[in-house]
């Protein structure tokens, strides 16, 4: 049985994590994760003072180019590893997988794609999915986005419309867990979505989430 506590972040600093009291609070998760849109800085502070390893997607906010007042470039958060069209292992044998970004709204942008665009790139991540489950009898664990699935807890703007990659992820591979962004809520934590045999969950700005599986 694998039991594991992952804090997971998304989209809005939250200014007890940028603080000595981030170790009162979380010193015994066993991961992190980033939805996206947060403050690379941010994200290297919460895994140098929790010292556990860290898994992350891009959101459509993200910066190709971010500045330390020393002027070092950063293009990610450091100590963190991607997951965008990516499969990795991560502690006790977990499968983590992702897909960064948005639906496209702003050509500006490196991190949003077209609906035709995030189901080539969903395609290009199954094959690695494929390759689980002759190497580990299972697909996939937990799928990381920052958009959520098409029509599960997305938007009625069309910066904020879900993608429908993500929902044909779900039904093909069947991971127990999606962990995105991408939607702001301010009147507490958006309740958990049961699609299919995937719990949903909206991870903005923080959530403390309890894994326990039998078969991981």
């Amino acid at each position: 049985m694998s039991r594991l506590k992952i804090l997971a972040v998304s989209d809005q600093v939250v200014n007890s994590l940028y603080s000595p009291a981030l170790l009162d609070r979380f010193r015994d998760v066993d991961l992190i994760i980033s939805c996206g849109d947060l403050p690379y800085g941010y994200l290297d502070y919460i895994v140098t003072l929790l010292n556990r390893p860290m898994y992350f997607v891009h959101g459509n906010h993200d910066l190709d180019k971010e500045y330390t007042e020393s002027g070092q470039r950063h293009v990610a958060p450091q100590g963190a590893e991607s997951l965008d069209v990516h499969s990795v292992v991560g502690p006790q044998g977990l499968l983590l997988a992702g897909l960064e970004g948005s639906i496209r709204y702003d050509p500006r942008s490196q991190h949003q794609y077209t609906q035709s665009e995030m189901d080539a790139r969903a395609r290009q991540l199954s094959l690695q999915l494929v390759r689980n489950r002759l190497r580990y009898g299972r697909y996939l664990d937990i799928l990381v986005t920052h958009a959520p699935p098409f029509g599960v807890g997305d938007g009625p703007d069309h910066a904020h419309v879900g993608f429908r990659a993500i929902n044909t992820l779900i039904r093909r591979f069947k991971p127990k867990l999606l962990l995105h962004g991408h939607q702001h809520t301010y009147h507490g934590p958006v309740p958990e979505v049961q699609v299919e045999a995937t719990r949903v969950i909206n991870v903005f700005p923080c959530r403390l989430i309890e894994w326990e599986d039998d078969d991981a």
